[in-house]
């Protein structure tokens, strides 16, 4: 039996997104942003798809927790999420760390909630949907939201079932027959399986729904400990037990296939989850009018492809994704995404790559599986992925042989 997500619940509820983070291993891409600010899709940002999940969802009272290089992301907010009405008190606002109770960043995610207590206090939410800023997926809060009130819980956490392999780099919830967590495994060498399926686990996804009165006092007890204040290494686990802490199947609104969630933090999982995008049948789907994507749409010029005169080339993209203003003059683009005002050139090639905005490929290059970040020139008749020897002493090269060429890179 189905139950109506109750209006109540989503008014109640404020949101706050983790959107500090420093994001080093997805350098260089992260040298100038922060994680969430970091360019997806094409035409996207990666924190795109936890806001639009919010404004999908009917969640409109969101706080944007920034730290790390936040200007790229504050204006990115600013230019494509000021969507709600402030009179009726919707909002999206990005807060910065407040200093209230002492004089350093943030320490971790449960220590970001903390120095916030005094919003908090202000907006005298029933729950708090915390959120994380730098996954890709498609999931209806309220949904998660109406299960939590249902089983009274003080917390809820959605949980993904992830393979053998995956397990130790999660936390890993253990249950009974009502979903409550009698167990948390924080990245465990030796985890404990869903009862009967041997090969299957319960993987925290990073998205916790809180009672308000709960989380308050939960996060200053961790304040006052030696900890790393992280949820899932410390508030978490003295939850277990005393409080009801509870997991929420996910349930993927992306209705593809096997359920979609990625964690984009290193470079070979940022390259993986763009391909997902350009496959015949991709894995994750943005043209979904029921579930569509928003983000700071830029007013530029076309995507053109053009014959290149007097060669007579023809500009071919294959199974791609090109963000508007690109220019194929003659070149061909095979199974990649393109950001704004990408040029290829007479006689190039870009396969398997992603390719930020204004790069220019020149004539004849060659590009194959690497990540290209924004404004560079390729030189005519470059190669890139094609030598692995030449690339590995040139450039950064990712464990599974991706090749990452920096912004603005002199060749």
């Amino acid at each position: 039996m189905s139950h109506p997500v109750l209006s109540d619940d989503l008014r109640e509820t404020l949101v706050i997104i983790l959107a500090g983070g420093q994001g080093e291993r997805l350098y260089p891409l992260t040298r100038d942003r922060t994680k969430p600010a970091v360019p997806f899709g094409g035409a996207y940002r990666i924190i795109d798809f936890t806001l639009s999940n919010c404004l999908n969802s009917g969640l409109r009272r969101i706080y944007v927790l920034t730290q790390y290089k936040s200007l790229s992301l504050a204006r990115h907010l600013r230019r494509g999420w000021q969507l709600f009405n402030e009179t009726v008190g919707e909002f999206i606002v990005s807060v910065p760390p407040q200093m209230r109770l002492g004089g350093s960043w943030y320490q971790g995610t449960a220590d970001a909630i903390f120095q916030n207590i005094y919003s908090l206090e202000n907006e005298r939410p029933r729950f708090v949907a915390i959120l994380s800023g730098d996954h890709i997926y498609k999931m209806d809060y309220g949904k998660m939201i109406d299960f939590h009130r249902r089983c009274e819980a003080d917390l809820t956490v959605a949980c993904i079932e992830v393979g053998r392999d995956e397990a130790p780099h999660f936390g890993i919830a253990v249950v009974d027959e009502d979903q409550r967590i009698r167990q948390w495994q924080e990245k465990p060498a030796d985890p404990t399986p869903i009862p009967g399926c041997e090969d299957r686990y319960l993987a925290s996804m990073g998205v916790y729904i809180f009672d308000t009165d709960v989380l308050v006092r939960r996060v200053s007890q961790d304040a006052k400990r030696e900890s790393s204040h992280d949820f899932g290494k410390d508030v978490i686990p003295s939850m277990v037990g005393s409080d009801r802490v509870f997991a929420y199947p996910f349930e993927d609104e992306n209705r593809t296939g096997p359920a979609y969630w990625r964690d984009i933090g290193r470079l070979d999982a940022y390259f993986e989850a763009n391909m997902d995008l350009v496959s015949p049948n991709p894995h994750f789907v943005l043209e979904d009018p029921r579930w569509p994507i928003h983000t700071a749409a830029k007013f530029t010029l076309p995507t053109r492809t053009v014959t290149h005169e007097p060669s007579g080339r023809a500009g071919v993209a294959l199974d791609s994704l090109l963000a508007s203003g690109s220019h194929i003059k003659g070149g061909r683009v095979e199974r990649s995404v393109l950001g704004y005002h990408v040029t290829v050139r007479e006689g190039a090639t870009v396969s398997d790559s992603i390719v930020m905005d204004d790069v220019e490929v020149g004539a004849g290059a060659e590009i194959r599986r690497a990540i290209i970040v924004k404004s560079c020139r390729i030189p005519p008749g470059f190669q890139i992925g094609v030598d692995p020897a030449e690339d590995a002493r040139r450039f950064q090269v990712t464990r599974s042989g991706i090749v990452v060429i920096p912004k603005e890179m002199a060749f």
